[in-house]
C-alpha cells in the first residue's frame, strides 16, 4: 500500500482494560494478561466469533484491542448477547486470590492502518470512553466483574431496537467525553451474571492456545 494513502475501513470496536493493573506487581500483570487473553479467546470463540472475522488482538499493556470485520458471522448483537455475558460469566469463575475486574468498550466506525498498526477517530472515541471518569468511578461502587460502555451509536443503530437478549432499559447515559472539539456520549451497562443459565468450568490461560498467537 501506498504509504501516503489512507483507506478508511469499517470496523465493529471492543476494547478491554483491567481496572486497577497499575498498582499490581510486574509478575502479577503478567498473571493477568494471561488470563485476560484466554478469557477474551474463549468468549469470542465460543459465541461463533472466529479469528478470521477480527483483526488479531492488539495489545494494550493492561488491555485489549479487537477490531471486528463487517462479515455476517459477527453481528453487533452477537458481541452485546453473547460476547459480554461470557467475558463476565468467566471472570466470575476466576480464582479469587488471582481474580480481576474489566471496563469494556464497544463502539463502531472507520479504523485507518498504517505499517505501525491502526488510529483514528472512532479509536480515539472508544479509548476516552473506556478512560472516562464516571465509568472507572461507576465500577468501583458495585460488585459486578464487569461493566460495559456502548458508544451512542451502538445504542442508537442497535440497543434500542430490543434485539433477543438485549435490554435497552438496563443502559444509562451517564458518559460525556470530548474529542476533537465534539461531544460524545456513552452508555453504562452492567451485565447480570446470574442469567447465564448453567455454570461452566472457568478458562485457565494455559487451557487455551489462542488462534491468533
Amino acid at each position: 500500500m501506498n504509504r501516503h494513502q489512507i483507506l478508511p475501513r469499517h470496523r465493529t470496536i471492543l476494547v478491554l482494560d483491567i481496572e486497577g493493573s497499575t498498582s499490581r506487581t510486574d509478575t502479577a500483570k503478567a498473571r493477568l494478561r494471561a488470563s485476560m487473553y484466554a478469557i477474551l479467546e474463549e468468549a469470542l470463540r465460543s459465541s461463533g466469533i472466529a479469528a478470521e472475522h477480527h483483526d488479531p488482538p492488539a495489545d494494550r499493556g493492561d488491555g485489549a484491542l479487537i477490531l471486528v470485520h463487517p462479515v455476517d458471522e459477527a453481528p453487533k448483537t452477537l458481541l452485546l448477547n453473547r460476547v459480554i455475558p461470557r467475558l463476565a460469566e468467566q471472570l466470575t469463575l476466576q480464582d479469587p486470590e488471582h481474580s480481576f475486574r474489566l471496563r469494556v468498550v464497544l463502539h463502531a466506525g472507520e479504523v485507518n492502518y498504517d505499517s505501525q498498526g491502526c488510529f483514528g477517530e472512532a479509536l480515539d472515541i472508544a479509548f476516552r470512553l473506556l478512560d472516562a471518569p464516571e465509568v472507572k468511578r461507576k465500577l468501583r461502587t458495585i460488585d459486578a466483574p464487569l461493566i460495559l460502555v456502548v458508544s451512542h451509536d451502538i445504542y442508537q443503530s442497535v440497543i434500542r431496537h430490543g434485539y433477543e437478549g438485549i435490554d435497552h432499559k438496563s443502559f444509562e447515559p451517564s458518559v460525556k467525553v470530548r474529542v476533537a472539539g465534539a461531544r460524545h456520549r456513552g452508555w453504562l451497562h452492567i451485565p447480570d451474571s446470574r442469567l447465564v443459565p448453567e455454570p461452566r468450568t472457568p478458562v485457565s490461560a494455559t487451557e487455551i492456545e489462542p488462534t491468533w498467537a
